[in-house]
């Protein structure tokens, strides 16, 4: 048995591992966007001591002379030969911008939840009969529930209860009058965040809010590496599910301490996520989603006791799963898809959520269709050589013109770009003609010849046969380079790519599109001008674009407040049609000519 060391600790490991699994395995807190694969350069780490195969090919494409002189590895590319002292070299990323509100249409209100207070009739020695029909007379029904069953002798140490009732069926009974304590949390997991709301069941409305990183984060930026890390990993599927559920509780407990509420008095979680969320979640194997004919094991609605999820609220509390529709369209576009009646519309929409996966719906007049694309992590800032996620010391906005100008999260000295950024540098490359139609940044010698953009041709650098626009020569080492800009076009003709493919199959012309919605956490950051400016939406429909925020909050919220929007996602999630992108004709020639900026 050798033993790493690391954080004035030791943790045991098996030779054959990487360093990046080891670190994962003993839940030390390492991001790996690329999963391992050695693509993204993101897992660095200090070898301080110890024996480790030799510098790989791939890592010099990632670390510069000073790391290397410094011995900074890959964590996915070292696998140590005996004990080994490692050294972190990176600290989390502070004060993320996470996206918790969006649009809140007007519905009718009615919440499965409700509570009733009874005064108890006991047994007496004329009437004696059973507690349980005791209950039954007064029109307490428990329906042979074991729990509920085994509550009974506490509930007749007092003279009143509190019947909770969930659709009108009996869940729990409290001692005493608890009428005035009734409370839900709407859930959204997302890919990268995951956004927790506590929902006041008696007022109706949303009182407070609480969100984080998603834990699964450093086991993959995306579901295919999730389910890779599942599947290549003894526990991997039981390290995915504990980090989620830790960070659930986690915020359950942030927003019951800030609104003095116990936990005892929160009965449903109502969950909209992606399926592969939806999957980890309940433990579920995901293995099948991420290969053909990727087959989830299920997609419609769940309610499942909020214990054997390991989920701390109500002892008889009840977690909600919103229905999905396929592998990559799932419950957090379904909350999406009747946040805006796309269902009921008589206009020609395009709803758009962009992130790691792109999805994509389209309604002509009521009837639905959708796609998916993967659309990667670049557009959030990983598999970028200076990408990092929108916290503290991110670029998120910038302007090319005299000078180059940027905006930095926690006005701080800047440390990397997150995605916004990215797409706004890209985007004003490509207004500028410094990238041309392929992508290609332009060589500074033709630059120093156009009297509009010689003053950026020192911002150009050519280096081991490599070019990078350089944000600010005092820094070089924040900059575009070719690579960066491949992965954004890439993401990018997926998406636009999907965009047309799916009107296609649809019968409409981009001319005929009356509205483009797009939600989610990444979209909302971007500007129009350069969601147009890149390519990613068609400058035809620039006065078009409406945001909504996080939809799929505002949808889970809606579950829990109104029956009818309950059985009307149902309905929704069956009347969706999918469309796979891959079997269309002339899709590869769609997806190359997407490219172009």
């Amino acid at each position: 048995m050798n033993y790493l060391y690391i954080n004035n600790k030791k943790y045991k490991f098996e030779k054959g591992n990487s360093l990046l699994n080891i670190i994962q395995l003993n839940k030390l807190g390492m991001e790996s966007p690329c999963g391992g694969k050695g693509t993204c350069g993101k897992c660095k780490i200090k070898v301080v001591d110890g024996s480790v195969d030799d510098l790989t090919d791939e890592e010099l494409k990632f670390l510069n002379k000073e790391e290397l002189k410094n011995n900074v590895r890959l964590g996915c590319l070292v696998y140590p030969k005996g004990d080994i002292t490692a050294e972190f070299i990176k600290s989390e990323d502070k004060n993320h911008k996470i996206l918790t509100e969006g649009y809140m249409p007007e519905f009718n209100k009615s919440p499965m939840l409700s509570k009733k207070a009874f005064k108890l009739n006991k047994p007496t020695l004329e009437n004696n009969i059973s507690l349980e029909e005791i209950l039954e007379k007064q029109n307490i029904n428990i329906n042979n529930d074991y729990d509920i069953l085994k509550s009974i002798p506490s509930i007749f140490e007092k003279d009143n209860c509190t019947v909770v009732y969930l659709d009108e069926k009996v869940i729990g009974i409290e001692c005493e009058d608890t009428t005035e304590n009734l409370y839900s949390i709407a859930l959204d997991i997302g890919t990268t965040t995951v956004v927790a709301s506590l929902i006041d069941i008696n007022k109706q409305c949303e009182i407070d809010c609480e969100s984080d990183i998603n834990p699964q984060k450093e086991y993959g930026l995306d579901v295919l590496s999730r389910i890779n890390f599942a599947k290549t990993n003894e526990n991997g599927l039981e390290i995915l599910n504990k980090s989620i559920i830790d960070c659930i509780n986690s915020l359950i407990i942030k927003l019951c301490e800030k609104n003095n509420i116990n936990k005892e008095n929160i009965y449903e979680l109502a969950v909209a996520a992606n399926t592969t969320m939806m999957h980890i979640l309940l433990k579920i194997n995901p293995n099948s989603i991420g290969k053909a004919p990727y087959s989830p094991v299920f997609i419609s609605g769940k309610s499942i006791k909020a214990m054997d999820l390991g989920i701390n609220i109500s002892s008889f509390g009840r977690a909600y799963l919103l229905p999905g529709v396929s592998s990559y369209i799932g419950a957090d576009i379904v909350s999406g898809i009747c946040v805006c009646d796309l269902h009921k519309t008589k206009k020609n929409i395009l709803f758009i959520d962009i992130g790691t996966n792109g999805e994509i719906v389209v309604s002509k007049n009521s009837e639905l269709s959708s796609c998916s694309c993967a659309a990667g992590p670049a557009l959030e800032g990983m598999n970028i050589s200076c990408g990092m996620r929108a916290g503290e010391g991110a670029i998120e906005n910038i302007k090319i013109g005299e000078f180059i100008e940027t905006k930095v999260i926690g006005n701080t000295k800047p440390k990397g770009l997150c995605g916004s950024g990215i797409i706004d540098a890209i985007s004003e490359m490509a207004r500028l003609k410094l990238i041309g139609s392929t992508g290609r940044i332009n060589k500074k010698s033709m630059i120093e010849k156009d009297n509009n953009l010689k003053h950026l041709s020192e911002n150009i650098i050519d280096e081991n046969k490599k070019r990078r626009f350089v944000l600010d020569t005092q820094n070089p080492q924040i900059a575009i380079t070719q690579s960066d800009i491949r992965q954004v076009q890439l993401a990018k003709g997926a998406i636009l790519s999907g965009f047309y493919a799916l009107l296609n199959s649809m019968n409409i012309d981009i001319k005929d599109l009356d509205e483009v919605i797009i939600a989610g956490q990444f979209g909302k950051h971007l500007s129009v001008q350069s969601l147009v400016g890149v390519g990613i939406i068609p400058k035809e429909l620039k006065e078009k674009i409406r945001y909504i925020g996080n939809s799929s909050k505002t949808g889970a919220i809606m579950t829990l407040l109104s029956k009818d929007i309950r059985k009307e996602m149902e309905c929704i999630a069956k009347d969706i049609s999918y469309c796979e992108l891959s079997t269309e004709e002339g899709y590869e020639r769609l997806f190359t000519d997407c490219l172009k900026f």
